[in-house]
């Protein structure tokens, strides 16, 4: 099992999401981050001060998936994430060396797998 994380704008998510649910991979977080890389701070203007903001606000999307599912994954990221300016991002893949389901306790590759539709309530 692969863990997929990307550091993203905000502009890319939806279209990010909307290709892996078309292919099958529907689960996966998204957190609110700041952060700083190659991008400079922004002088940004309010009520007449300049303030130079130093931290650029980002997605984190996190996918666990099998490890044939990881390039699929990562070239969904690329194609909308992609501007090509400085501040696109990064991606970061790491290992997961094991994955259990807390309501049925059961572990492995088996919870990656996409619920039923008996298993999702109305």
């Amino acid at each position: 099992m692969k863990k997929v994380e990307a550091f993203i704008r905000h502009e890319a998510f939806e279209p990010i999401r909307a290709e892996l649910l078309d292919k099958g991979l529907p689960s996966l977080s998204i957190v609110e981050a700041k952060g700083s890389g190659r991008q400079r701070g922004m002088v940004e203007s309010y009520r007449g001060s300049s303030l130079t903001v130093n931290v650029r606000p980002k997605l984190k999307l996190e996918v666990v998936v099998e490890d044939k599912d990881k390039a699929t994954v990562v070239e969904a990221i690329l194609k909308h994430a992609r501007t090509g300016e400085v501040g696109d991002g990064k991606i970061f893949v790491l290992p997961v060396e094991e994955a259990i389901r807390i309501r049925t306790g059961e572990g492995g590759e088996a919870v990656l797998q996409a619920h039923s539709e008996e298993e999702i309530p109305a």
